[in-house]
């Protein structure tokens, strides 16, 4: 994708998030992974008055927290290019602030193996990252050990991050993952789930690796 086409993009997804229902106002942010340079939604610019020029550009080698462009990135910066430094195989991040991933990571609970979808981010649950004050370096450190084998975290008292190969599986598991979150909150009101055991979710993360691709001779 040309760089034009990936701002374009990160504008379309951020408009996505609200229209979703998996964020409100300007809280969320999208950055995706573009050569050398990390692209990034802007800080405190509402969506729907957002251009694919206000986008923020960020070197994810050379000084940290460079930038240029005509709006500041997001004051979230920290997270997004510590993991596109950190983890090459993930060409993008969607932070947000979903009622029911907030709802849990207001309790400072994780997600554990109560449907086999959590296979879907690297693990059998999805971690709680401790607090720290948004947009600081304390809060990209919890979020970089909570998401070590994964690829989703919650943020205590604050929302979630989903990461992805592109910027549709990103925007694909933040989806997903307040799916689950909501699924889990409701289990808790009638008792508590019963969870799938490490056997479960690792014979489910072998299917995903096929998932799609079979041939269309084979049956499911």
């Amino acid at each position: 994708m040309t760089e034009n086409a990936v701002r374009t993009a990160i504008v379309a997804a951020c408009r996505q998030m609200n229209a979703l229902g998996i964020n409100q106002g300007t809280s969320g942010n999208i950055s995706v992974r573009h050569g050398e340079t990390m692209l990034i939604s802007p800080s405190a610019v509402p969506y729907e008055t957002m251009r694919p020029e206000d986008i923020a550009v960020m070197p994810l080698g050379g000084e940290y927290g460079a930038w240029s462009g005509p709006l500041a990135p997001s004051s979230e910066w920290r997270f997004h290019l510590d993991i596109l430094r950190a983890r090459p195989e993930i060409g993008a991040v969607v932070h947000s602030h979903p009622t029911f991933c907030t709802t849990l990571a207001i309790t400072r609970r994780e997600i554990p193996a109560c449907h086999y979808m959590i296979a879907a981010f690297g693990g059998t649950n999805v971690r709680c990252a401790p607090y720290a004050t948004f947009g600081t370096k304390a809060l990209s450190e919890h979020a970089m050990k909570a998401l070590e084998g994964r690829l989703a975290c919650l943020l205590a008292n604050h929302g979630m991050i989903a990461l992805g190969e592109s910027l549709a599986k990103a925007m694909w598991r933040a989806v997903e993952l307040e799916t689950i979150a909501r699924q889990y909150y409701h289990s808790l009101l009638i008792g508590g789930p019963v969870l799938l055991s490490e056997a479960d979710i690792a014979e489910t993360a072998a299917k995903f690796e096929t998932y799609g691709l079979r041939e269309q001779t084979e049956p499911a």
